[in-house]
């Protein structure tokens, strides 16, 4: 979902990315405040000043984002889930786990810790309102950031899958049916339910002359994409469930020294097979993998003099699944990864090669066939 992110650190062992379109936000956030909230409210200030308590409040609100994101994280982590990375953006964040929780319990008490923190936060922000009473600009982005965070806990609450309260709501289904699956498309189909109410909140207060009615259509338009989103992901996955890696990968993977020079590799087999990824073996070991991603990285003059061995991701930094993984499995990791391709490998020894190719190919097999 998130390919062209910055990295900024790690908190409990989790990356911490951020998007580009972040800045954007921070940005506009930035000026909202500057020149609408806070000269309105806290008058006769220079235009300086505004500039800079809006920068700040934008940065911190963020930051109370990773600390509402994080929320979820330690839960996830505390029932042995691991957390792949939170992410920031444009519309806010979100903690990318690396596996579903097993009960509607545990479900639950993930998706309120987010909330929770953020009301923990407004609270903090208001109580120390007294403290900052002497400092006009402290206070003003206390008392704003407090009442962000309030609305925040509030919006995520909504019973609309994939904010926090659609997740309530999944768990609560869950609950109920005892089907996930089935759980999981009714919260989607709420989420896109009140998609489509938030932008047409948005569109008419746009109409009425509430230029906030913009960013409303906009967060409206995002969580029905979402929600549309995660249901296309749930008709995927109910496809692949029940099936193994080892029935949709290819076995028939292509080898080449790791002598090999990368403009022998394209004239004489990219371009003559269109294969895009290639296993790189010295003598009898396999080294590593050679993509075109990885070969676009090495400068075109170079290709005569640079050898695969030189331009490929090492064996030990590969990522791989195993043959009886469940394919589903194999698309999310790849997901995660963001790779395009997985070695399959059993006891130590390659056996085949995952493609997005070839599970796409898998898939509309499924499809045609309805099994």
């Amino acid at each position: 979902m998130f390919r062209h992110t910055i990295p900024l650190g790690r908190i409990l062992g989790i990356p911490i990315d951020v998007d580009y379109s972040w800045f954007l936000a921070w940005g506009l956030i930035t000026w909202n405040l500057a020149v609408g909230y806070y000269p309105q409210e806290y008058q006769n200030r220079g235009s300086a000043e505004y500039w800079l308590m809006g920068a700040v409040t934008a940065a911190l609100l963020f930051a109370c984002v990773v600390l509402h994101e994080l929320g979820h994280s330690a839960i996830a982590l505390r029932f042995k889930i691991p957390v792949s990375r939170i992410t920031l953006f444009m519309f806010g964040g979100v903690s990318q786990l690396a596996g579903e929780p097993r009960t509607a319990g545990v479900e639950f008490l993930i998706a309120v810790a987010g909330p929770a923190v953020s009301f923990v936060l407004a609270g903090l922000f208001w109580s120390v309102e007294t403290v900052l009473a002497g400092a006009p600009p402290l206070l003003a982005v206390a008392k704003y950031l407090g009442l962000l965070n309030f609305i925040l806990g509030v919006f995520n609450l909504i019973p609309g899958f994939p904010l926090d309260g659609g997740r309530v709501f999944r768990a609560i289904v869950w609950r109920l049916n005892h089907n996930f699956h089935r759980a999981t498309l009714i919260a989607a189909v709420t989420g896109r339910f009140f998609g489509f109410l938030l932008i047409l909140l948005g569109v008419w207060q746009t109409l009425a002359g509430n230029l906030g009615g913009i960013w409303i259509a906009f967060i409206g338009w995002f969580l029905e994409s979402a929600a549309a989103s995660q249901i296309q992901q749930q008709t995927v996955k109910d496809l692949l469930a029940g099936h193994k890696v080892s029935e949709a990968m290819s076995r028939d993977c292509p080898r080449i020294p790791s002598e090999t020079f990368l403009q022998d590799l394209v004239d004489r087999h990219i371009l003559l097979t269109g294969r895009r990824c290639f296993v790189v073996t010295r003598g009898p070991e396999l080294a590593g993998l050679v993509t075109l991603s990885d070969i676009r990285k090495v400068p075109r003059s170079a290709w005569p003099a640079t050898t695969a061995g030189q331009a490929m991701v090492s064996r030990e930094k590969l990522a791989w699944i195993e043959p009886d993984a469940e394919l589903w499995m194999a698309a999310e990791k790849m997901g995660r990864d963001g790779v395009n391709q997985l070695p399959v490998m059993a006891n130590g020894v390659m056996v085949g090669m995952l493609s997005r190719d070839d599970l796409l190919h898998f898939l509309g097999i499924l499809r045609d066939l309805r099994v």
